[in-house]
């Protein structure tokens, strides 16, 4: 368990592993405060972030460690010095680096050239660390995670990637609903179904009310995710009839849970109304953030 770039390259077991872990630091925090003393991460970021940032920084420090937070316009990776140069100087100061990049190759190439540990903290095709903590809330909140008919609503993106990996692996059951135009990359699909864990379902599909029928959780995300921003007034009108409403909410299980990554676009993605409804996790999925990546974090880096 060298990096955490993608959770295709984990077992079931691994995944419950982290899971376990999660739980076990969320019920006794305390008992891990000195896990990874005199240890140091880098936060190493091109976009912004306001929970991967504050989940991996304060995850850090309460875990006894240290922490350095390098802005966007710090380092310009493979501008204003080579990428394989980073991540060759950061492995001599470092014990992992957290990384949140536009292009996915610029995590695999950082990983190339490190001699640490390198934490995907997004990319524009993955998003391995938020989906960990998702994964954690729906057990936390509604059992086991391979009983529930999952279904996530919007755009096929980073989130949607990982979500689709994670599942295959775990043989639960995701139906990913979306505009056609705006599936989820085919390269992903394919490789989800040839790792596909026996009993696992996935269902892509562009119908709403079919996907949605019976669900015990709803999970979206915005429709134009950071870097899109040009593509903005096209996708709402697009995206129009994939908002999670209270419409949504009854064709799902009465008692299901509304999931979303955030940040959100109230009123675009989601509506105020089911947000702050009684159906709403999406802030025990924020805090569970921490917890998450405090596993990682004690994953990689406890024993080296």
């Amino acid at each position: 368990m060298k990096h955490f770039i993608s959770l295709k390259y984990f077992s079931p077991k691994q995944i419950y592993q982290f899971l376990h872990l999660t739980k076990a630091i969320k019920a006794k925090p305390s008992l891990y405060n000195s896990s990874l003393k005199n240890r140091h991460v880098g936060l190493l970021f091109e976009k912004s972030s306001l929970r991967t940032k504050t989940a991996f920084y304060l995850g850090m420090l309460e875990l006894g460690g240290g922490a350095i937070y390098y802005t966007p316009q710090e380092v310009e990776l493979g501008k204003r010095e080579k990428i394989s140069d980073v991540s060759q100087t950061l492995s001599r100061f470092l014990d992992a680096v957290v990384l949140r990049t536009f292009s996915h190759d610029t995590i695999l190439e950082f990983v190339n050239f490190a001699s640490i540990p390198v934490i995907n903290g997004l990319s524009d095709l993955l998003h391995p660390s938020q989906v960990l903590a998702d994964l954690f809330t729906m057990s936390e909140v509604k059992g086991e995670i391979k009983k529930l008919k999952v279904c996530y609503v919007g755009d096929g993106n980073n989130v949607c990637h990982s979500l689709m990996y994670a599942f295959s692996i775990l043989g639960g059951s995701l139906y990913v609903v979306n505009p056609k135009k705006y599936a989820p990359k085919n390269k992903i699909v394919a490789e989800a179904k040839k790792i596909r864990a026996s009993g696992a379902k996935i269902r892509l599909s562009s119908s709403v009310d079919e996907a949605v029928k019976g669900a015990d959780v709803l999970y979206t995300d915005v429709w134009t995710s950071m870097g899109k921003e040009a593509e903005s007034r096209q996708r709402k009108k697009i995206f129009r009839s994939f908002q999670i409403n209270d419409k949504m909410i009854k064709l799902a299980r009465k008692d299901c849970i509304v999931m979303h990554c955030l940040p959100a676009h109230r009123g675009e993605e989601i509506t105020d109304s089911v947000i702050a409804g009684k159906n709403s996790v999406v802030f025990l999925q924020a805090e569970n953030r921490l917890h998450a990546a405090k596993a990682i974090l004690v994953s990689l880096l406890r024993g080296r």
